[in-house]
């Protein structure tokens, strides 16, 4: 692992409640200036897939540790579930538009996500804080509250409870998603629409 930092991950404690995951910090190795340096450059809301960008320096070292074996290893032993043969979807987020983060649990057809933030700092404001929720109607009514930072990591078992999201916020806001799902088709279809949403945006960056 050249980046990512497995024992920040592994160390961690479990939640059970509201349901399963874990939240971290320092979960990289790479300084904010590489980081910043070498992310995508991405103009557009919204994610994109990792396999359509190019990608150089610490940033590439840091998907090339996402897609090592070892990492699906660690995430799936904490959350209890074999990963290392699911199919993986990376996107990576620059940008969010003041109508993302709104409250949702992921597709069922996810079997679990984990969130690695890549800000060099973040507002001293609630917006754009992921935040672990406890229903589908209360943004205030949230069990853990988390500050989008450089090495700052949030992993999930998808389930019909594991709501979360984030209050309004738009701007930079950079975050790499790793979700593991039930099969290829899955991931194939995801990739399709996020590339044509990618495209739509080319036309329309306001939208």
């Amino acid at each position: 692992m050249r980046v990512v930092n497995l024992e920040a991950i592994s160390s961690v404690p479990l939640h059970h409640q509201p349901y399963c995951h874990f939240i971290g910090s320092n979960a990289l190795n790479a300084a904010a200036d590489a980081m910043a340096r070498d992310f995508p450059p991405i103009e557009q809301t919204g994610f994109f897939p990792v396999c359509g960008l190019r990608t150089t320096g610490v940033f590439h070292d840091l998907i090339a540790d996402i897609n090592d074996p070892s990492f699906s290893t660690v995430v799936g032993d904490k959350l209890g579930l074999d990963l290392v043969n699911r199919p993986r979807l990376v996107t990576v987020r620059h940008r969010s538009a003041s109508s993302d983060g709104r409250i949702h649990t992921d597709s069922v057809s996810k079997l679990a996500t984990v969130l690695i933030y890549l800000n060099e700092c973040w507002v001293d404001s609630p917006a754009g804080r992921l935040r672990v929720l406890r229903s589908s109607r209360d943004f205030e009514d949230y069990s853990a509250e988390i500050n989008p930072v450089l090495g700052g990591v949030f992993g999930f078992r998808r389930a019909e409870n594991s709501w979360h999201g984030h209050l309004p916020f738009s701007g930079v806001r950079k975050v790499l998603q790793i979700a593991w799902l039930t099969d290829e088709t899955k991931v194939a279809r995801k990739t399709r629409t996020a590339r044509l949403s990618r495209w739509l945006k080319t036309l329309n960056p306001f939208a």
